[in-house]
């Protein structure tokens, strides 16, 4: 239960944090932090709680890291369902708290909650293809970092930093195409509550933003084993 506990509080963090600078602070009138300030948002969530709890429960903190992890060999499946019942748990925490905030200002409108999307509801306009390759590009590179910086082989101490960082970069390249996902938890969490303010769309794009990131994660195992065989 401490490790399930863990990834609540933790995916609850990367939701309040990422999707909060995109919801409270990117958009300010002038000062706001923009694409980049969301994208390193989002990186730092991570980087702060992999240092916080990566040794309790690993600090998955999204269901397609759990599978990846899976697909690699680092992780046994019998805990899968657990950590996404953690994960989409914590996340929905998170965006609560986040919608509590966000509608204490007279005259605020949460809309879509930044929730991920395609088509007419990807910030740049891209269509369902290029969104979903891009998701699972960006997923399967985000877990082909995350089995090599956690090799028994890589330098020690680092993980926690090239993980944000990775994050980071995926963020700036794909907010303008799906509002970046590489995570089935954070999308939930957001469409739900946006679905919830009248936004209907997210809850039948949801289950792409499921199905893209968990192929990429998956793939990314299976490619990291070929790769680099010796394991633990």
């Amino acid at each position: 239960m401490n490790k399930l506990l863990a990834e609540a509080i933790g995916t609850a963090w990367l939701v309040f944090g990422g999707c909060g600078s995109a919801v409270l602070a990117a958009g300010y009138p002038e000062l706001g932090i923009g694409f980049t300030g969301v994208a390193l948002a989002f990186g730092l969530t991570v980087v702060t709680m992999a240092y916080a709890i990566g040794h309790v429960s690993g600090c998955h903190l999204n269901p397609a890291v759990t599978v990846g992890l899976i697909s690699g060999g680092r992780f046994d499946a019998k805990d899968l369902p657990g950590y996404v019942i953690a994960q989409v748990t914590g996340a929905m925490v998170g965006a609560f708290l986040l919608l509590l905030i966000a509608s204490g200002k007279s005259g605020s409108e949460v809309g879509a909650f930044a929730s991920n999307g395609f088509g007419a509801h990807s910030p740049g306009g891209y269509g369902f293809f290029a969104c979903m390759l891009t998701e699972f590009i960006l997923t399967f590179f985000f877990l082909f970092i995350i089995l090599g910086v956690t090799h028994k082989k890589a330098t020690q101490g680092f993980a926690g930093l090239a993980i944000g960082l990775g994050l980071t970069l995926i963020h700036l390249i794909s907010i303008p195409v799906t509002n970046t996902s590489v995570n089935p938890a954070r999308s939930t969490s957001q469409a739900v509550f946006a679905f919830l303010n009248g936004e209907f769309w997210t809850m039948w794009q949801l289950p792409f933003f499921w199905l893209a990131p968990m192929a990429g994660a998956f793939a990314a195992g299976v490619v990291y084993r070929i790769v680099c065989p010796d394991e633990e």
